[in-house]
């Protein structure tokens, strides 16, 4: 299996506890709660192409319930760069969000670091 198909496939259940337990915090009214575990679910699934596009999707989502209208636009564009860019280049570790550059690398949580290493064994 190609190294990029078997990292997404083992690297998913992680981005999807993330996904859950965002949607678990913004039911509470919990959403700055939320985008944390949105920001968590994008650097673990950030080096495959289609989890990456499913967060920005979800971040996408989040910012349109919360009517965020910049986090919205600025997460339109960052679908866009993940469906486009993903197999070319990712910054490590950013967090997915408008509020940061989407160039920039930023330091992986430990916790996050061995679920993608786990992920790319």
């Amino acid at each position: 299996m190609n190294l990029s198909l078997r990292f997404a496939r083992r690297i998913r259940p992680f981005v999807q506890y993330e996904l859950d337990a965002a949607t678990r915090h913004e039911s509470r009214g919990e959403f700055a709660s939320a985008f944390v575990r949105l920001e968590r679910a994008h650097v673990l699934g950030q080096a495959s192409t289609v989890e990456h596009v499913r967060v920005h999707w979800a971040m996408f989502c989040w910012a349109l319930r919360q009517q965020v209208t910049v986090e919205a636009i600025g997460q339109a564009w960052r679908m866009v760069g993940a469906f486009t860019k993903t197999w070319l280049w990712v910054p490590l570790g950013n967090t997915g969000g408008s509020n940061v550059s989407g160039f920039e690398p930023m330091p992986i949580a430990p916790d996050l670091q061995r679920l993608i290493d786990l992920a790319r064994r």
